[in-house]
């Protein structure tokens, strides 16, 4: 695990692919404003070929970056220091600098996602079912780890994908499966994470059982409710859309930007989390 930085400079920013739709910039500006920081973050279109040019040429003017996709696996070579999280998942969301100009590497979806769910109703989960296997899957399966799951059931469309997380399903002590998604009629679980893109139609649907005893927590916000969330309302089931996600990953970025650790919480953090999340209402 990294130990400890302290972060200098007053600029940060949000960067990805595309990135004209990004939430951070309100949510950061709230969080710094009602901290009395006079702090800008700004946002930049960068792509994965592009991250280590745009990195190379920052100088030494900013303070961190957060990071959206396609960068997020990028950026784990890209950090002179990693943090557990983002060793256990491959997958770096905050760059942080120091004074030294070194860079440590956090993954604060993890944190994000349990705390949006456990807002969602759900603080603990045995068998938990996770729709795809992209970035996000991997914050998924430590998130269900650190809801007390025994199993995780990762639905995909090429199960390749799905196996290549096996290891880190083991690393928590997990039972692991995959399949495709229409093979789901005898899986149960009382929460079902997807991290597929909000506009995706699954071609088969998934069991009415599952879709009236769990959780959709849906990592997709924009548009919302998306195609899945829309299915699943139609049935009667609960579903929570990850704006909450953002809102909670945002405020461990903060703290690790104020701070450089995600642990130590932000001054009248309450009033802090209030006012990002009127931010983005």
């Amino acid at each position: 695990m990294a130990d400890a930085v302290v972060p200098v400079g007053d600029r940060l920013a949000v960067l990805g692919s595309p990135i004209a739709h990004s939430k951070s910039p309100a949510l950061h500006a709230a969080a710094y404003a009602a901290l009395g920081l006079d702090w800008s973050y700004e946002r930049h279109e960068v792509d994965a070929d592009g991250l280590e040019a745009f990195l190379g040429g920052s100088g030494g003017a900013w303070r961190g970056f957060s990071l959206t996709m396609p960068l997020k696996a990028r950026a784990l070579s890209r950090a002179d220091e990693l943090d557990m999280i983002a060793e256990q998942t491959g997958a770096v969301n905050t760059l942080v600098f120091g004074a030294d100009g070194r860079s440590t590497g956090f993954n604060t979806d993890v944190a994000g996602l349990v705390a949006a769910i456990a807002e969602a109703g759900v603080h603990s989960a045995r068998h938990v079912v996770i729709l795809g296997a992209g970035a996000t899957a991997s914050s998924a399966i430590v998130a269900a780890a650190d809801l007390g799951a025994e199993h995780v059931h990762l639905a995909v469309r090429n199960p390749a994908r799905g196996h290549e997380l096996d290891g880190l399903s083991a690393s928590l002590g997990l039972t692991h499966a995959v399949s495709t998604f229409d093979e789901l009629d005898d899986v149960a679980g009382e929460l079902v994470i997807s991290t597929l893109p909000g506009g995706t139609v699954l071609e088969t649907g998934i069991p009415l059982a599952l879709q009236r005893d769990a959780l959709l927590f849906d990592v997709a916000y924009d548009p919302w409710p998306s195609a899945l969330a829309m299915s699943w309302l139609k049935r009667g089931g609960r579903v929570a859309s990850g704006t909450g996600m953002l809102l909670h990953q945002a405020l461990v970025q903060v703290r690790i930007f104020v701070s450089g650790d995600p642990l130590v919480p932000l001054p009248d953090e309450a009033a802090v989390l209030a006012a990002m999340r009127a931010a983005i209402s």
